[in-house]
């Protein structure tokens, strides 16, 4: 066992494992199943979302450092965090709106859907589901053609800092052929990234086009927007 494998797997319990499912990701990224089709995607970080489950008539990858640890051990974490997610969000309802999944119910109808999705997929077909550390990634240079990130940069901005962003989207930049969507643009305060317009910047610079584009999903507040990143 590695050192990096021994570290992650002490901390199953650090590790929220929560996903959306394949109709989320449609609409956080805008997406169609026509635009998918004939591409090479990689979902980074996937957690336990059901986009490579639902989504194998394309070329899907998963990658999450939560993937160091088995199946059954993030199926079981999954359902405990679901729980204690639903707990929460009674006391904090109205930082959310609830036209997409109505109530509380629909929500853990949905979490549930993609955990399952996405654990019995791991089970068949492990190989899709691969563990990485960011900013480190195994892949080679180019080797997909789109790659969608959600819930991950920008909302983590009070524990990530502004280098661990740059240094995570210059390795997605290497990995990826066309295109990078980033999905949501608000911390988990419903905030706007304070140093984004640094990062579009620099990405324009760096000889990228990006565009901001508004999405047809909207669950927490102010989070209905995506990057569209194109080399």
């Amino acid at each position: 066992m590695s050192e990096v494998e021994q570290s992650t797997k002490l901390d199953l319990e650090r590790i929220v494992f929560i996903g959306r499912t394949f109709e989320e990701y449609l609409n956080m990224f805008s997406l169609s199943e026509k635009e998918l089709h004939g591409k090479k995607i990689l979902d980074c970080p996937a957690g336990a979302c059901s986009f490579t489950a639902i989504g194998n008539k394309s070329d899907v990858t998963a990658c999450d450092i939560a993937y160091y640890h088995s199946g059954e051990d993030l199926k079981n974490k999954g359902l405990q965090d679901i729980e204690h997610t639903a707990e929460h969000l009674q006391k904090v309802q109205s930082n959310y709106k609830w036209a997409y999944f109505k109530d509380i119910e629909g929500l853990k109808h949905n979490r549930l859907r993609a955990l399952y999705d996405c654990t019995n997929d791991m089970k068949e077909f492990n190989e899709r589901y691969i563990p990485v550390t960011l900013p480190s990634l195994p892949f080679e240079n180019e080797e997909f053609d789109m790659l969608l990130s959600a819930h991950f940069l920008f909302m983590y901005s009070d524990r990530l800092d502004y280098q661990f962003h740059l240094d995570t989207l210059n390795e997605l930049l290497r990995i990826t052929k066309e295109e990078i969507r980033i999905f949501p643009l608000v911390d988990l305060e419903g905030k706007r990234y304070k140093h984004l317009e640094q990062l579009i910047s620099y990405l324009n610079n760096s000889g990228c086009t990006v565009e901001e584009v508004n999405v047809p999903y909207e669950f927490q507040i102010n989070a209905n927007s995506m990057l569209i990143i194109k080399k």
